[in-house]
């Protein structure tokens, strides 16, 4: 049975705090994604759009430049910095970046963390800051040579919203290996960083994934409500699946929602006994 997740209404009452990890092929252009939303949701009337933090420790390359949101005159830039500085003169922001790599221990002030990295170190390292600091959902990006997926999920609801409401399961929650650093080395797809990306990775893959990426968001700050929490595309097939906010969608991939611990019984009101009579002491 399709369910519908709710908004945490925390995300309506001012500014929303989104951190974006990493700044290649789908972070650099999903940041031109999020101000188109930031823009949309001032002129309907949210009271502070988004501030959004950009985290990469990367250069830019020869090799980005085509595939990724950077011009030749980028090269031997800080991929965070420079797209954020041309964000914020574009469109008067304030936006941040932070020129190094995220890790597990990393000061996070986020409601909404965004991955957009390459390999399943990266995810576990997103996944643990996003515990340590209490953020709220983490939307997760991911992609193969032809196909990809967007997974939107709870990572620490707000305390008002546990046991009300079913949690959305994240991108680990229901594909445990994505944070499994030991399976890195078994893959065959190449780095976003390679020279020969372009020729191993379809050119608009990444273009694809930011896209719906940004869509969940947009429906879920537009209409409030959200009955898909994550979509798969392909472009080889040229098809789309959404993943629904559903139970039995759910257990398909193994993901038993845990079951709600049983509430104390209260203690029954002590009733007075008698005395017992004391026992002879044996000899």
């Amino acid at each position: 049975m399709m369910a519908i997740h709710q908004i945490d209404p925390n995300l309506l009452n001012g500014k929303v705090q989104v951190a974006v990890i990493g700044a290649g092929g789908t972070g650099s252009q999903l940041m031109n994604n999020l101000v188109r939303l930031h823009l949309a949701l001032i002129a309907l009337g949210h009271p502070g759009g988004l501030h959004v933090t950009l985290w990469d420790d990367d250069i830019v390359s020869a090799a980005n430049v085509g595939r990724q949101s950077f011009y030749p005159g980028d090269i031997g830039s800080p991929k965070a910095s420079t797209i954020v500085n041309r964000i914020n003169m574009a469109f008067q922001l304030n936006w941040s970046s932070q020129v190094q790599r995220l890790n597990g221990e990393s000061a996070l002030k986020a409601q909404i963390v965004i991955g957009c990295v390459d390999n399943r170190k990266a995810r576990l390292a997103i996944l643990q800051a996003a515990k340590r600091n209490r953020v709220h959902y983490w939307l997760d990006c991911g992609n193969r040579l032809g196909d990809g997926q967007v997974v939107l999920g709870e990572v620490c609801p707000t305390i008002a919203r546990q046991g009300k409401v079913l949690r959305l399961p994240h991108a680990a929650d229901l594909y445990p290996e994505l944070i499994d650093p030991s399976l890195d080395a078994t893959d065959d797809v190449p780095s976003c960083s390679l020279a020969d990306a372009l020729e191993k990775q379809s050119l608009f893959i990444n273009t694809s994934v930011a896209m719906f990426a940004c869509n969940i968001l947009t429906e879920l700050f537009r209409h409030g409500q959200i009955a898909y929490h994550g979509i798969f595309v392909n472009l080889k097939s040229g098809r789309t699946s959404p993943l629904q906010v559903s139970e039995e969608v759910w257990k398909r991939f193994g993901y038993v929602i845990p079951a709600e611990p049983a509430p104390a019984k209260k203690p029954r009101a002590s009733r007075a006994r008698k005395k017992p009579q004391e026992q002879p002491v044996a000899a």
